[in-house]
Order: structure tokens, then sequence, then C-alpha cells
């Protein structure tokens, strides 16, 4: 039975620049298991995504995955949870960024979420481009009058890295019954992403279930986060770092362990071990 939880960022935190995850910190993760420590990796990746930097022996008990819509047993693969936008919210969602006229995709629900409909403007946005051409096999480029409505996953808008202020704000306040998650893109690490969601998805809300599940009490709880889109989850934790890469805005919110490069997630999982006398 496990008595306490680590939930960790992925990109930015786990993650080292080549996509691996660092040999300090993989150790971290197993001798929190050995402690009976509950072990979840929480990312804005998709499960598919995600399989292309984690393997089966990645040292953990869960993924939370597409920030909060999908939580899959790790072991089992078995996808114990996951939420989806109804077609009435979908066109919500679209209508407002095309009236906004940014570029977006419109994911397809679980488990097939990296399969996206986009819309672009033809406009200079080098990041939408490199996201299109990762998923290009997946990717199914639609215009306002041939876009194809149905059930989503998600809605991801896309900025250009050298936008002026982003439309983050304005989308929040017009979509305020929905979860609307402001991150920075891990493509090129400057471009702002806009994440639209069911108001029942958030990192914080899945670690929650996963909290309640095992029993365990909300002050035996570690959260190890790097960038906006993980504000939620740090908010919500008894105990919380971000890693020395994080934006300053966080890093002036938060106590800072040093940076993913440099193990950070690992000096968190010491300094919570060492406080809080877990055996």
């Amino acid at each position: 039975m496990k008595h306490s939880m680590v939930v960790t960022d992925l990109d930015g935190t786990l993650l080292h620049r080549s996509g691996s995850l660092g040999k300090q910190d993989a150790e971290s993760l197993q001798m929190l298991g050995d402690r009976g420590v509950l072990r979840i990796i929480a990312t804005g990746r998709s499960l598919f995504s995600a399989h292309r930097v984690l393997g089966p022996e990645t040292p953990i008990d869960y993924l939370v995955f597409s920030s909060g819509a999908g939580i899959v047993e790790w072991e089992s693969q078995c996808i114990v949870q996951k939420h989806t936008m109804s077609i009435e919210q979908v066109k919500t969602a679209v209508s407002l960024l095309l009236q906004m006229d940014l570029e977006f995709m419109v994911h397809e629900p679980i488990p097939d979420n990296h399969r996206f409909q986009y819309i672009g403007t033809g406009r200079r946005n080098p990041d939408f481009i490199r996201r299109l051409d990762i998923y290009r096999d997946f990717a199914t480029p639609a215009t306002r009058s041939s876009f194809v409505y149905g059930d989503a996953c998600q809605i991801v808008a896309v900025e250009p890295g050298d936008v002026k202020r982003s439309s983050y704000t304005s989308i929040a306040a017009a979509l305020d019954s929905f979860t609307v998650i402001r991150t920075t893109s891990p493509i090129d690490g400057e471009s702002p992403w806009i994440e639209i969601f069911p108001s029942s998805v958030s990192k914080s809300i899945a670690a929650e279930w996963l909290r309640l599940e095992h029993d365990i009490p909300a002050q035996h709880v570690l959260a190890v986060g790097n960038d906006y889109n993980d504000l939620d989850l740090l908010t919500w934790a008894h105990h919380r770092y971000v890693v020395g890469n994080a934006p300053a805005e966080l890093k002036a919110r938060f106590k800072s362990v040093p940076t993913n490069l440099e193990n950070g997630f690992s000096d968190a999982v010491s300094r919570w071990l060492s406080r809080n006398h877990h055996r």
C-alpha cells in the first residue's frame, strides 16, 4: 500500500534536451517505488507522444497525459480515466479561435488524440509548422468551410514566439466554462501555446483523483514542475518545487531546485524525503 505520492512534469523537468531521462533521476524514481511512494508523471504530451520518450521499463506507476485528459496505469498500459470535449464545446471554442484569427489544432478523442485537424493562416509561425512536421502523418488540413466537427480531446492554439501580447487572457475569459492552459512550446522553448479542455481536465484534478484512489494524505504529496502548465499542480500540492529552468515568475512563487539538466527532480525528492522523514 502506498503511503505518499510524487507527481512530476516531464518535458523541461525530468527529460534532458536529448529527450532522455537522466540516470540519477531514473534512479530516484526507482528508489521512490522501493520506499512505497506512488510515482506519477503528469505531462501535456499525448499517450502516443509520451511513448516516444518513455519505455515500459520507466519506473513509474501512472502517467497523467494530455494535461489530465487521460490517466494510464503504466505497467498494464490500461487507460483508467479519460475526458472528452463535446461537439458543442468544440464548436464554441473553434468559433472563438476563428474569430481571433489564430492557428490551431483540434485533437481527436483519446486514445487517438495524436491525430488532429488543423487550420492555419499562412502567416509566419515557425513553431506551428514544426509541430505539423512532427505529426505530419496524423495531421489533416482544414478550412473554415471544410472543418469536420465532432468530439475532441483538446484544442491547441499556437502563437508565434515573437508575439507581442498572447491571446491567452482573452481566450480564458471568453471560455470561462472550459479549462484554458497557458504553456510554453516544448519544441522551440518560447512560442506560447494555449490549450483548451473541458472544465473536468487539469493535472491537479487528475492527481487528486489518484490521491483519493490510493487514500494518500494530502500532506504526503510532492509536485515538481517547470512551466505555466504546471501552475495548478504546484498550487494543489502540499509540497512543491520548480526546477531552475522555470520562468522567473514561477521561481518567485515556489521553492526552486537545480535545472532539469542538473538532476533538479532528484534534488527536490531528496529535500522532501529529508524534511518529511519518509522511510
